[in-house]
């Protein structure tokens, strides 16, 4: 281990050692804030996400506590069978009023 005795104004590779330390400290300290962010939107417990909304190609990611489900669309337009459940009628100050029949 003859570098590591060495004086450092010999041998400045030494103090190359300790820049890359610094950096390596630095790139994990950043790592950390990243996945810590609170705008990532994967950090909350329920997350809905949705690719290419209205497009044929439309894919929707919903994230409940630890489970991760993908839903792609397949380009139709969906349908089903039910009955009228009621009307709802928009006030002139914004809210919606429900009307079951």
């Amino acid at each position: 281990m003859r570098l590591l005795d060495e004086d450092e104004a010999i041998n400045p590779a030494l103090s190359v050692v300790n820049l890359v330390d610094v950096f390596l400290v630095l790139v994990a300290a950043l790592l950390i804030a990243i996945a810590q962010n609170p705008l990532n939107p994967f950090m909350a417990e329920d997350v809905t996400v949705i690719k290419n909304a209205g497009k044929n190609d439309m894919e929707i990611i919903v994230k409940k506590g630890t489970t991760i489900e993908h839903f792609k669309s397949e380009g139709k337009t969906g349908s089903g069978s039910g009955k009228k459940a009621g009307t709802a009628y928009e006030m002139a100050d914004g809210s919606i009023i429900y009307v079951k029949e």
